[in-house]
């Protein structure tokens, strides 16, 4: 036994997890393991945004392969225990396990950060295997070579965040090379390994040009469907622990809804929604939604390119902060850069540190939830160029209660805010500009909604349509007109039929009330009377 060797500390942590309030199994993974063990698909890399539950499930891989100690009290009822190779494979194994996140105390350098790893596991090593004719100056990797030529040992490699030291400001360039090299040398074709589990933010096999460690599969959740299940949590995962809370806490403080709008949106590569489960869980735990997002280098990095618009960044992000989806030629590999050029390598970086989510049916990204549109929200509020969007999401939550309270004249007045506002990417000219500028003024109403534009209802499509997250709420409709009338845009919402979005198959309203708002803008420069001037309408539809 040892701090690398046939550790026992993985399956302590897996052991903490089980029995937390909040567990959820996903010991199925393991089962799908089984097959590569010694093949040639036996190096697999998955590649995961923060927070997403990569060291659990390396503790998890780690704990039931090793021979650190027997787990068969934690995994003898969970769902890796109907498999019928379970037995099979239960800690049967000489396992390394590596976290590259821990550091030496007061590091300050690469050569102190490696020699801590390299030292150790020889001496390991050694003591275990007291037969090898190398010594403890020796190369890593030859030590593992005679452990397996006079034993006949072979070993998994459980590595979990990989990348963590290229995020340390005591790092170079060649330092980034070095640590490549190493891998290389330790990981790459040795007959010593029998499966190599590896997991970090960062891609490996391409990190750059030179990189000689290519055998390696990855899997990354924006574009690789297998293994997506594994990471994050299902809708009906979260259903199931919410009831656990309910049964726990004696004052229950948080919704499924809030859960839903705080922690929901990123999408995996099947298509399927997951939730923050760190975020999640610190909820639950604390009976209190919060940003649970800490902030750390990448998105300080991230945010100047943003400042310096690198590539019209800065437009995309307000129509990201819009709520919008943005069409970006995904470049999962763009991350692994020392400078981005493009506004893709950006949207692509921010995709891949968890920032943004990837619809690759749409080849789209956006904001997931309101846990990371507080993040951008940071970033606005910090940007002297972006303040006018900390001011419109401020007027954004009256528009919205104006909106429920009939109150037209006060809608009128923020659309006049609005458009009175600098805003650089519209032109103000039609009715899709107009709409822009609606979702401007409505930004708050994505907390509550989904917000469709042009979205088929009835007999055509909406110009904007606002479907409640929870149907206890009011249902709204906005039909845009320019030059025209308010009553004229009411008018089509009827004729249209568009509130057939809020009924179901028998014609009865799924929410609380359908509201149709019709807006008009008159855009004659030359009616001084009526420049930049709104009308609204606000009906409740029966």
């Amino acid at each position: 036994m040892g701090y690398y060797l046939n550790s026992q500390s993985p399956a302590a942590a897996y052991k903490k997890t089980v029995e937390s309030p909040y567990f959820v199994d996903k010991s199925a993974l393991i089962g799908e393991l089984f097959s590569a063990l010694g093949t040639e698909e036996s190096n697999i890399c998955l590649i995961r945004p923060r927070r997403f539950g990569k060291t659990v499930v390396a503790n998890m891989v780690a704990a039931f392969f090793g021979r650190g100690c027997d787990a068969s009290a934690i995994f003898d009822s969970l769902a890796i225990a109907q498999n019928t190779d379970y037995h099979k494979y239960l800690n049967q194994n000489n396992l390394i396990y590596i976290n590259f996140s821990k550091m030496p105390e007061n590091c300050k350098s690469y050569d102190q950060y490696l020699s801590r790893i390299t030292t150790r596991m020889k001496k390991e090593l050694l003591k275990a295997y007291p037969d090898v004719l190398c010594q403890e100056e020796d190369a890593l990797w030859d030590i593992f070579s005679d452990v397996f030529e006079t034993y006949q040992e072979q070993f998994i490699f459980v590595i979990d965040e990989w990348d963590c030291i290229f995020h340390k400001d005591f790092i170079t360039d060649e330092n980034r090379k070095a640590f490549i090299e190493f891998l290389a040398n330790l990981l790459k074709d040795q007959p010593y390994i029998l499966f190599t589990y590896m997991t970090g933010v960062l891609p490996i096999a391409k990190y750059s040009s030179g990189s000689t460690i290519n055998n390696f599969k990855e899997y990354d959740m924006a574009t690789k469907k297998k293994y997506g299940e594994y990471f994050g949590f299902t809708e009906l995962e979260v259903e199931a622990l919410y009831q656990k809370y309910l049964k726990k806490e004696k004052k229950p403080e948080v919704t499924l809804e809030e859960l839903k709008v705080w922690y929901d949106g990123y999408k995996s590569a099947a298509g399927e929604r997951l939730y923050n489960p760190r975020s999640v869980v610190y909820a639950l735990s604390n009976n209190q939604v919060a940003d649970y997002w800490t902030s750390s280098g990448p998105y300080a990095e991230i945010s100047e390119y943003i400042v310096d618009n690198v590539d019209g960044v800065k437009e995309a992000v307000i129509q990201l902060v819009q709520g919008e989806s943005i069409p970006v030629a995904m470049k999962s590999n763009a991350a692994t850069a020392q400078k981005w050029n493009t506004k893709d390598e950006v949207l692509s970086s921010m995709v891949v540190y968890g920032f943004l989510t990837y619809d690759e049916e749409t080849e789209t990204v956006c904001i997931p939830n309101k846990e990371l549109r507080d993040e951008f929200d940071d970033t606005v509020r910090k940007e002297p160029s972006l303040h006018y969007l900390d001011s419109l999401a401020r007027e954004s939550k009256r528009i919205l209660q104006a909106t429920l309270d009939g109150d037209a004249r006060t809608v009128e007045d923020i659309m006049e805010f609005v458009h009175n506002t600098e805003v650089p990417i519209l032109n103000y000219n039609n009715e899709n500009e107009l709409a822009s500028i609606v979702n401007l003024a409505y930004l708050g109403a994505r907390d509550y909604y989904e917000v469709e534009r042009e979205a088929k209802s009835g007999k055509g499509y909406a110009d904007v349509l606002f479907r409640p997250k929870d149907w206890t709420r009011d249902g709204i409709i906005v039909e845009l007109k320019v030059d025209h009338s308010a009553e004229e845009a009411i008018q089509q919402i009827k004729d249209n039929a568009y509130a057939l979005k809020f009924k179901d198959i028998s014609g009865q309203k799924k929410c609380k009330r359908i509201l149709a708002v019709g807006i008009n803008y008159i855009s004659d420069s030359k009616n001084l009377k009526y420049k930049k001037k709104h009308q609204c309408i606000i009906e409740v539809l029966e």
